[in-house]
């Protein structure tokens, strides 16, 4: 015969399970995931459409297909090469490895294909190169773009190879992120190509002088690291970047003297690039980008952003990516001037980066994902109505 649980007997059960789960986990109780609405395939074919409307839009309001077309050519090379090219890394057993330090729930998603910049990267450089090839400032660009991919490759397959989420050091990775930019920038100097003052709102302009070139470099690496640090969760990087690369575009077209339809074109077929891999990399994803893709993300947003003098934009616009990287330095810092001695300190998130400090609030993967997305468009918003 079963037996009747009191009222009493159901209180005192859940008070036993809610200390059980703290004694399993010591460091924060994660809170239970809440539903989110909609699936990953349905949010991100949501974000495609908006993004090529306002493509579409402009394109209709200054009577040229300037960012439309480059936009659905990338995106529908991007999508192509990464369905033909996710079984072969595959087959190629580059499949990601996940920190054990990170949150429970990743721990599924080991042996995921890795190395999905391999397939996106150069789709996005090829039909941005298009755009405009008497342009002398777009084959830089999607040099310095190609070389992140390659150090990011290098990171990656180390990766693998030694079956940790530990790559290059951090001392290695930096040193040749340092050259690759540096190479870009001496190839600017010597054609004078990166203004000496940033150009700000309301027609203001911050004069740096020969102060630009340590600038342009910090840029680079804070940049590449930003959107490394943000490539966290399924399509968030992805999300964003397009996000970021399409707002860089639109502020280009809008600006005076006819705008820069150039390089607003090379960054819609970036965008494209990342909007056909989001297809392959949408929660649940079936891919990801790794450095090879998140660095190059990084570099691109970079020389972009110092050929057209748009790094008010890019602040503004990739206010995302600036909050991942921060908290990571916060987190640390917070860390190590709280550390007793005993070795522990205290933390500012739950853990770091940004996003995962929602993961452990009890936050859905997507709801995070979807979230950040959203910020990044009304950041892209705001970065329209205050461009220089």
């Amino acid at each position: 015969m079963r037996k009747r649980i009191t009222p009493n007997q159901k209180k005192a059960k859940k008070r036993i399970g809610k200390t059980e789960l703290k004694v399993i986990d010591s460091s924060y109780s994660r809170k239970p995931a809440q539903n989110f609405p909609g699936s990953g395939r349905l949010w991100a074919w949501g974000l495609i459409a908006l993004l090529l409307l306002s493509a579409a839009g402009l394109d209709l309001y200054l009577g040229a297909f300037q960012l439309s077309s480059p936009l659905l050519l990338a995106f529908a090379l991007s999508w192509l090469v990464c369905f033909w090219g996710i079984p072969k890394l595959k087959a190629l057993k580059m499949e990601q490895v996940i920190r054990q330090e990170g949150p429970q729930s990743h721990h599924s998603k080991s042996g995921t294909p890795t190395m999905g910049g391999l397939l996106l990267v150069p789709c996005g450089v090829l039909v941005g190169g298009l755009v405009s090839p008497g342009d002398q400032r777009l084959m830089p660009v999607a040099l310095v773009t190609l070389a992140f991919l390659v150090i990011g490759g290098i990171d990656d397959w180390r990766s693998l190879t030694k079956q940790t989420n530990k790559g290059l050091s951090p001392k290695g990775k930096l040193l040749l992120q340092a050259l690759a930019a540096g190479l870009f920038l001496l190839w600017a100097a010597l054609h004078e190509a990166i203004p000496s003052s940033i150009g700000l709102p309301f027609g203001w302009w911050l004069p740096l002088g020969l102060l630009i070139w340590p600038l342009t470099l910090f840029v680079f690496l804070a940049e590449s690291n930003a959107t490394n640090l943000t490539d966290g969760l399924d399509g968030l990087a992805a999300g964003v970047g397009a996000i970021v690369f399409m707002g860089l575009g639109l502020q280009l077209m809008l600006r005076g003297n006819s705008g820069d339809p150039a390089l607003a074109g090379f960054c819609a077929a970036l965008a494209g690039a990342w909007l056909g891999f989001l297809l392959h990399n949408r929660n649940p994803a079936q891919v990801f980008m790794g450095d090879t893709g998140s660095l190059a993300m990084g570099a691109a947003l970079s020389a972009i952003a110092l050929l057209s003098n748009s790094l008010w934009p890019l602040l503004l616009m990739g206010g995302v990516l600036l909050a991942e990287s921060l908290s990571v330095i916060l987190q640390v810092w917070v860390f190590k001037a709280t550390k007793g001695s005993d070795g522990q300190g205290h933390r500012l998130f739950r853990m770091a980066p940004l996003h995962h400090h929602f993961e452990e609030g009890g936050w859905p993967e997507l709801q995070v994902v979807v979230s950040f997305w959203g910020v990044s468009l009304i950041l892209v918003l705001f970065g329209l109505v205050l461009r220089p």
